[in-house]
C-alpha cells in the first residue's frame, strides 16, 4: 500500500523524531498534542534539529524549509482522518494506548495502518481495542529518531505480511534497517539490553569496578560506542527501571529484576541526562 501521509500521536522526544523524518523523506505529517504548548515545545525541537543539520552543513536551508512544509500541528486526534498510517508515540501506559487505538479505528480511513512506538508493551492488546487487528503493528524507533538507523517490527498475533510488508518498505523509504520480532515483552533489543544493564549497575554496587572503568571496558573491549552506565544515562533510569519490570512481570527471572541500586536512584529523582544526572553529573555540561 503506498503511504502518502502519515500521522503521529504525540510531539515529545520520541514522536517529535519521528514525524522529522516521515517529513524529511517527502511525506506530509500531522503530529497530534495534548495541548498547543506541547506542540510548540516539540515542533521547536523539529526546527532546532534542522537549524543544527543547517549550521553544521549536513542539511541545506532549502531540505530543511521543505521538511516543516510538509509538517503540520494539531490538537485534536480527528484531523487524522486522511492519513494512511498513523504511529501512537504517548507515554508507555497500557490504558492510554489502548484509548488511542480505539479512538483512532473510529476515525482514520477503513484502510489505514495503526503502528505503535511502544518499547515494551503488548501490540496484541492494542490491536484488540480495534476492529482491523490485522493492520495494527509495532514500529520502535530508537533515539535520536533521525540519525539512528534501526527500526524494530513487532508483529502481534494479528498482523497480516501485507501490514508487515508496508511497514518494511516504509521504514526502508526512511533510510532505516528493519528487524522483525515476535510481540513479547522486550521484542528484541530490550529483552537484550535490560540484563546487560542490570549486570553491569549489580557489578558496579559490588564494588568490582567503577563506572568510567566499566564504561571503559566495554568500549574497548567489546567496541561498544558507550558505556552501559552512559547508555543508561541517555536512556533514562526511569524508563530502564519501568522497561526491566514489565519483563521480569511477564518471565519471573532474576536477570530482569532490577538492581536495588537502580530502583533508590530513580526514587531520588536520578533519571540521567534528562534530569541533569544519573550515574554520571550532567549539570555542568
Amino acid at each position: 500500500m503506498e503511504i502518502r501521509k502519515v500521522g503521529v500521536v504525540g510531539c515529545g522526544l520520541m514522536g517529535s523524531g519521528i514525524a522529522q523524518s516521515f517529513a524529511q523523506k517527502g511525506i506530509n505529517v500531522v503530529v497530534r498534542e495534548v495541548s498547543q504548548e506541547l506542540l510548540d515545545r516539540g515542533l521547536g525541537k523539529i526546527r532546532d534539529f534542522l537549524k543544527g543539520g543547517v549550521a553544521k552543513g549536513k542539511v541545506t536551508q532549502a531540505d530543511a524549509d521543505a521538511t516543516l512544509g510538509r509538517l503540520s500541528g494539531t490538537t485534536r486526534l480527528e484531523d487524522f482522518r486522511d492519513c494512511d498510517l498513523v504511529v501512537e508515540a504517548v507515554l508507555e501506559n497500557m490504558d492510554e494506548k489502548k484509548k488511542v487505538f480505539a479512538a483512532l479505528d473510529e476515525i482514520t480511513p477503513k484502510h489505514a495502518i495503526l503502528a505503535s512506538n511502544t518499547s515494551s508493551l503488548s501490540v496484541t492488546v492494542m490491536a484488540a481495542t480495534t476492529k482491523r487487528p490485522s493492520q495494527v503493528l509495532g514500529m520502535h524507533f530508537f533515539n535520536p529518531v533521525p540519525i539512528m538507523p534501526l527500526v524494530e517490527l513487532v508483529r502481534a498475533f494479528q498482523t497480516s505480511e501485507e501490514t508487515l510488508a508496508t511497514a518494511r518498505a516504509l521504514s526502508e523509504r526512511l533510510g532505516k534497517q528493519t528487524v522483525v520480532a515476535k510481540d513479547r515483552p522486550g521484542f528484541l533489543v530490550n529483552l537484550f539490553l535490560i540484563p546487560y544493564l542490570n549486570d553491569c549497575i549489580r557489578a558496579l554496587d559490588a564494588g568490582v569496578g567503577t563506572k568510567e572503568d566499566i564504561d571503559k571496558a566495554m568500549k574497548l573491549g567489546c567496541n561498544h560506542p558507550m558505556g552501559p552506565f552512559e547508555l543508561a544515562d541517555f536512556v533514562g533510569l526511569d524508563t530502564t527501571l519501568f522497561i526491566g519490570d514489565i519483563l521480569f512481570e511477564e518471565f519471573k527471572e532474576a536477570r530482569y529484576a532490577a538492581p536495588p541500586l537502580l530502583r533508590r536512584m530513580v526514587a531520588a529523582g536520578h533519571m540521567g541526562k534528562k534530569s541533569g544526572k544519573g550515574f554520571y553529573d550532567y549539570a555542568k555540561k
